[in-house]
C-alpha cells in the first residue's frame, strides 16, 4: 500500500466509542463515526438525542470522558473552542452569532479584521475586507446585492451561506453546521443545501447536524443516527435508503404507542390513529406495528 493510499483513506475527523458524562447523566455513550475530506457526514436525531453535546465535543467546548477523538489520524482533546478552530474545525451554530446592524463584510471578518499601518497609527483596511468578502462569497456562488448592507437584512438562508463562506476562507478543514435548515422555508433550505455541496466540492469535511432526513439524504455521504445519547447506527449512503433512514428517524415503537393511545380515545382520535398508521406504512414501518389492521 502506498503512502498516498494511506493518506486518502485516513478520515479528516473520526470518533471511536466516545462517551460523555455529566455527573451520573450519560449524555453520549459509545458513539462512533467519521468524516472524510470532500464528504458530508449527517448526524440525525430528535431533540434530546445528544446532537448538541456531540457538536460541543467537536468544537472544543466539552472534553469527552472515554473513547478516541482523532483529527487526521492523530488523537486530540481540545480544551477550548479556539484550539479546535486553530486545528481547522469551524462550527456554524444555529443562532450564527452575527451583529445584525453591521454590514456583511464587517461580519465576515468579525474578530479577524485586516489592518494596515503600524502601531497606534494602524487602522482597519476596509477596502481589502470589502474586496475579499465579495470575492469569497462569489467563489461560493453567493452574489449579494450590496456587501455594505446590514447582515440583518439578509434572509436566514443567506446569513447561513455567509457563515459557511467565512469558515471556508479562514481555513476550515472540517465544517460543522448546527441545524442550518431548521428555521428556514423550503426555498431557503434548498439554497443552504446547495452551499453545503459547494463546501464539499472545495474539499472540506462537513458535519451536517439535522433532525430532517429529507434534507440530509440528498447531500449526505454518511449518516449517523442518535437517540437519547446512543447510536442507532452509522451508515454509508450505499448502505441505507432514504425510506430506511426516515423510518429509523420516525421510531416504530413510539408511533405504535401513540397510535394505540389515539385508538382508545375513539372518534376523531381513532381517525388520527388510522392516518398515523397510513403514514407509518409510507415510512416502511409494518402496519401491524402501529395498531392499524393489515389490509
Amino acid at each position: 500500500m502506498t503512502t498516498d493510499t494511506v493518506t486518502t483513506a485516513t478520515p479528516l475527523l473520526e470518533i471511536r466509542g466516545v462517551t460523555k458524562l455529566f455527573g451520573s447523566v450519560i449524555a453520549l455513550q459509545d458513539i462512533s463515526t467519521k468524516v472524510g475530506a470532500a464528504a458530508v457526514t449527517c448526524v440525525l436525531g430528535d431533540n434530546g438525542a445528544g446532537k448538541s453535546t456531540l457538536i460541543k465535543i467537536f468544537a472544543g467546548v466539552h472534553r469527552h470522558d472515554d473513547g478516541d477523538f482523532l483529527l487526521e489520524g492523530g488523537p486530540v482533546s481540545f480544551s477550548s473552542p479556539r484550539e479546535a478552530l486553530d486545528a481547522g474545525i469551524a462550527t456554524v451554530y444555529q443562532d450564527l452569532a452575527v451583529v445584525k446592524l453591521m454590514p456583511v463584510w464587517r461580519n465576515f471578518f468579525l474578530g479577524s479584521e485586516i489592518r494596515k499601518g503600524w502601531g497606534p497609527a494602524s487602522r482597519l483596511d476596509t477596502d481589502a475586507m470589502r474586496r475579499i468578502a465579495k470575492a469569497e462569497l462569489l467563489a461560493m456562488g453567493i452574489d449579494l446585492r450590496d456587501i455594505d448592507q446590514p447582515i440583518g437584512t439578509l434572509s436566514g438562508g443567506e446569513r447561513q451561506c455567509v457563515a459557511i463562506a467565512r469558515a471556508v476562507y479562514f481555513g476550515a478543514k472540517v465544517l460543522i453546521l448546527d441545524e442550518p435548515t431548521a428555521a428556514l422555508g423550503v426555498k431557503q433550505a434548498g439554497v443552504v443545501l446547495k452551499y453545503v455541496i459547494q463546501a464539499r466540492e472545495r474539499g472540506l469535511g462537513v458535519i451536517f447536524i439535522t433532525h430532517n432526513p429529507h434534507h440530509a439524504y440528498p447531500v449526505g455521504d454518511r449518516f449517523m443516527l442518535l437517540k437519547r445519547g446512543r447510536s442507532l447506527g452509522d451508515f454509508a449512503k450505499d448502505e441505507i435508503s432514504r425510506d430506511e433512514l426516515t423510518a429509523l428517524m420516525a421510531g416504530g415503537a413510539e408511533l405504535e404507542a401513540l397510535s394505540h393511545e389515539l385508538q382508545q380515545g375513539g372518534g376523531a382520535a381513532a381517525e388520527a390513529a388510522q392516518e398515523l398508521g397510513a403514514e407509518a406504512q409510507e415510512l416502511g414501518i409494518p402496519a401491524t406495528s402501529t395498531g392499524r389492521p393489515p389490509a
